[in-house]
C-alpha cells in the first residue's frame, strides 16, 4: 500500500526534536509512588502506542497485562520480594550488588503495591493457535524491548511516572496472572504519579558526545 506522509518543514522538525529531547531529559525512574488513581485511558493509550513498535517479521510477540486489583498486586509483590530476597542474599554476586548500591535498592519493593497500576509485559516465544498448533516467533527479545521503550516514552510524555522492574526469575508472574505456556514475563512496570516526598538518585547521563559516533 502507498505510504506518503506529509513532509514536515525543517524548522518545525527542528523545533519538535528539540522539545522532545528536553522533555525526555526530564524522565526519571521512580520507585516512590502516590496511591492516587491515574486516568485509565491514558495508560491504555500508552500501551496502544507501545503496540505500534516494529517487530521481527511483524509478528508482534507481546502481551500487556494491566493489573489494577490490589489483591493481585499484593500477590505479585510477595512473590517478587521472595525472589529478590534470594538474589540480594547472594544469588546476584558481589559485582552486581556493588553496581546496585549507589541506587539504594534492596529486596523490599513497595512500588508494586503503592503504584495504582502495574503493566506486566510478556513476550510470546511462539504463536499458539486454538488447536495447539505453534509457529516460531523471530527477534522476540529485540521486538519486546523496543515496545517497552516506546511504552516508557508514552507514559512519560503523558505525565505519568514508571519503573522497569525485572525480578529474576519471573516465572511466578505467569502463574499469578494465568498466562499461557507460550508467554514469558519480560518486565513489570509500576505506573502512577510520583509521591509527594519522592526522591531519585542524583545521576548524570552520558552526554551525546559519549554515545554518538558519526562516520
Amino acid at each position: 500500500m502507498p505510504y506518503r506522509p506529509a513532509r514536515m518543514p525543517a524548522a518545525e522538525s527542528l523545533a519538535r526534536a528539540a522539545e522532545l529531547r528536553e522533555r525526555m531529559e526530564r524522565r526519571r525512574t521512580v520507585r516512590q509512588f502516590a496511591p492516587d488513581p491515574v486516568p485509565e485511558q491514558v495508560v491504555r493509550d500508552a500501551i496502544a502506542c507501545a503496540a505500534t513498535a516494529p517487530s521481527g517479521a511483524h509478528q508482534q510477540p507481546w502481551t500487556f497485562v494491566l493489573v489494577e486489583d490490589p489483591a493481585v498486586r499484593r500477590r505479585i509483590r510477595e512473590a517478587a520480594e521472595a525472589e529478590e530476597r534470594r538474589s540480594y542474599e547472594g544469588r546476584l554476586g558481589e559485582e552486581w550488588l556493588a553496581a546496585l548500591r549507589p541506587l539504594g535498592t534492596d529486596e523490599v519493593k513497595p512500588h508494586l503495591t503503592d503504584a495504582p497500576q502495574l503493566i506486566v509485559v510478556f513476550q510470546q516465544r511462539h504463536w499458539l493457535g486454538p488447536d495447539g498448533s505453534r509457529r516460531k516467533h523471530y527477534y522476540v527479545d529485540e521486538s519486546v524491548g523496543i515496545a517497552v521503550g516506546m511504552l516508557l516514552s508514552a507514559l512519560h510524555l503523558s505525565g505519568l511516572a514508571a519503573l522497569v522492574h525485572t525480578p529474576s526469575p519471573m516465572r511466578f508472574l505467569q502463574e499469578v496472572l494465568g498466562r499461557p505456556a507460550n508467554e514469558k514475563a519480560f518486565a513489570v512496570l509500576p505506573v502512577g504519579y510520583p509521591a509527594a516526598d519522592c526522591e531519585v538518585p542524583d545521576l548524570v547521563r552520558k552526554s551525546l558526545d559519549q554515545v554518538l559516533v558519526e562516520v
